[in-house]
């Protein structure tokens, strides 16, 4: 029994420590391009090829960073500004994967165990493969209904509307949501990243003690033998069951690889599809799409990344032998 609580305060410990510079980081970093960028330089990106337009929208994240915490509401904003729902579509989920902080924080993870570059290189790939093509759906989608598909909060402004309309209190997801880059004295503006950051660091930090929790509970319950006899018997079955947990968990991109990491004995496969799903759809981030989009669009999307990210992590399990070789003598 004092071997069963030692390991799983380890385990939880563990994983806060490691994961816990990333999240200050990237709260920190999210309140000052929140403060600081106005949602006006990101349109100005975007060009006209809608393949391109949406290409563009899924390695956002590189320049602006954000956790798919605070995504939502600053895609809402781009899509009232007229910025093309496809493209913001992309960014909402590739964004919070595809990030020099969540790229970082994976390589930190799954460095140790010697398969860093390629679970960063697999994890933004297909981030960005699942991102486009969802788009590109909505996109098409988006032809034939229009705004039909986006509820009265994320219709696009007319071009010459004397003032933006005001959000209820209760739609209110964000300490920033009513912030776009209006002229602040610099007080103001340190109290606002301030704000923000500390909303993010909270917001993320509840749901990665939940998740350190389940994982060092898991790990204590499935030996390693068992974890690995499992993923290897019945790979789809794993990957479905990691899907879930992503779904469920609901932890932050910012520290989620430390999670997934923690289960040493699984198929990186099943971690890829926890690392993939997980920042784009889990049960909060199905409710903050739901104060965006109308059901058919969130069905859509919903069905479109779970589909692509079971289908491309079975492939990556028969693949994984040529995508690192083992070593040979082993």
């Amino acid at each position: 029994m004092e071997k069963a609580v030692y390991d799983f305060v380890l385990t939880f410990v563990s994983i806060i420590w490691e994961a816990f510079p990333f999240v200050v980081l990237g709260a920190i970093i999210a309140g000052i391009l929140e403060e600081v960028v106005p949602q006006q330089a990101i349109a100005k990106l975007i060009p006209k090829n809608p393949l391109l337009a949406v290409c563009i929208g899924g390695v956002l994240g590189l320049v602006f960073p954000m956790c798919e915490c605070g995504i939502v509401p600053v895609m809402r904003r781009l899509l009232r500004k007229g910025l093309p729902l496809g493209t913001c579509v992309a960014y909402m989920l590739a964004g919070p994967i595809i990030n020099l902080i969540v790229i970082s924080s994976t390589a930190v993870a799954f460095g140790p165990h010697g398969i860093g570059p390629e679970m960063v290189s697999l994890r933004v790939g297909l981030g960005f493969i699942v991102a486009v093509v969802t788009a590109m759906i909505v996109q098409a989608e988006y032809k034939k209904y229009g705004n039909n598909l986006l509820t009265p909060l994320a219709i696009p402004q007319p071009a010459k509307a004397a003032a933006p309309v005001e959000v209820p209190e209760q739609e209110q997801v964000h300490p920033s949501e009513q912030r776009a880059g209006e002229s602040r004295p610099l007080p103001q503006r340190i109290a606002n990243i301030s704000e923000t950051a500390l909303h993010d660091f909270i917001d993320i930090m509840v749901f990665l003690t939940l998740g350190a929790c389940l994982a060092a509970l898991a790990k204590g319950y499935f030996t390693p033998d068992m974890v690995q006899d499992i993923s290897a018997g019945y790979p789809a079955l794993t990957i479905i069951g990691m899907m879930v947990m992503a779904v469920v968990m609901c932890l932050c991109s910012e520290a989620d690889a430390f999670v997934a990491a923690s289960f040493t004995t699984l198929h990186p496969s099943a971690k890829l599809a926890f690392l993939v799903l997980g920042p784009m759809f889990d049960f909060k981030l199905l409710l903050m799409f739901t104060r965006v989009f109308r059901r058919r669009l969130i069905v859509t999307i919903v069905l479109s990344v779970s589909i692509q990210v079971f289908v491309y992590t079975l492939a990556v399990h028969y693949l994984w032998p040529y995508i690192v070789p083992p070593v040979s003598g082993e």
